[in-house]
């Protein structure tokens, strides 16, 4: 899709300071501009990082979402931001970052560090088929991917966190990838534990989803994977609440044991190549 292709008159009038439900940070100073890009409206899907001539692959749960009025919100891989954005022709001047304040793992907090050091200032954006591209002055870009929503039955959900309480925790090493839930539109549940093959029933009712009959194999597997698959059990047990983030989902038991899962394929997180 050429950067022509689908033109859109956009005025970015100023919105002052938003108020809401406090889940996500920021000032909130817009400004009336122009733009011949269609990226606003869209979630995009952050795929890497290129800071410095060194390529660092995603979060799963890192993207951006710029709005109609000037505000540019996502995750970093971890911790929530927003920042004001101005979208003049292909030119994006993002303004200072607000973010939470979440501890994350190493490795995410690496990316996290690139991320917000890239998408700040002064960038050039490229559209082309479902990419944008934004690149600073100094060669460092983002490569990002727009991504539909995904609905929770016929998704493939990869595991991609364990949470305790409020704290998420990365899968075990070497684990990435293994865990996977699908749901099927007639109640039914099966998948990957990690190590073995599951099935069962899940049955949605409003914002919960109960798990009953789970049933696995009972292959052994080394213990990095057997754990992982003793914690998915954990929570593929009874009743639990779920909510869907675009592509992310999160189930939580009532012991306040849970997971996080994303529709995206890419499960790596600090991946670096030189």
């Amino acid at each position: 899709m050429a950067l022509g292709a689908l033109v859109s008159l956009l005025v970015l009038t100023s919105c002052g300071t938003e108020t809401g439900d406090g889940s996500r940070p920021g000032n909130g100073s817009g400004g009336a501009v122009r733009t011949e890009l269609p990226v606003t409206g869209i979630r995009w899907g952050v795929d890497s990082v290129t800071v410095d001539g060194k390529r660092t692959a995603a979060p799963a749960d890192a993207h951006v979402e710029i709005d109609a009025k000037g505000r540019a919100s996502g995750n970093y891989g971890c911790n929530l931001f927003t920042a004001d954005v101005r979208v003049d022709g292909e030119t994006f001047t993002v303004g200072p970052a607000t973010s939470t304040k979440r501890g994350c793992e190493k490795d995410v907090q690496e990316f996290e560090t690139v991320m917000s050091r890239a998408f700040s200032g002064e960038l050039t954006a490229a559209v082309a088929d479902r990419k944008l591209t934004l690149t600073s002055a100094d060669g460092d870009s983002i490569a990002l991917t727009s991504q539909p929503p995904a609905p929770l039955t016929g998704t493939t959900w990869t595991v991609t966190a364990l949470v305790s309480g409020s704290v998420a925790t990365s899968l075990p090493a070497g684990t990435e990838g293994k865990a996977r839930i699908v749901f099927g539109k007639d109640g039914s549940v099966r998948g990957s534990l990690g190590c073995n093959g599951f099935r069962g029933r899940a049955t949605v009712s409003g914002s919960s989803i109960t798990f009953d009959s789970i049933d696995s194999t009972k292959m052994m597997c080394p213990d990095p994977r057997m754990k992982l698959e003793r914690a998915v059990l954990a929570v593929l047990d009874g009743r639990t609440t779920y909510r869907i983030d675009h592509r992310s989902l999160s189930l939580t038991a009532e012991n306040s044991e849970g997971l996080g899962a994303s529709a995206a394929e890419k499960t790596r997180t600090g991946e670096t190549t030189g």
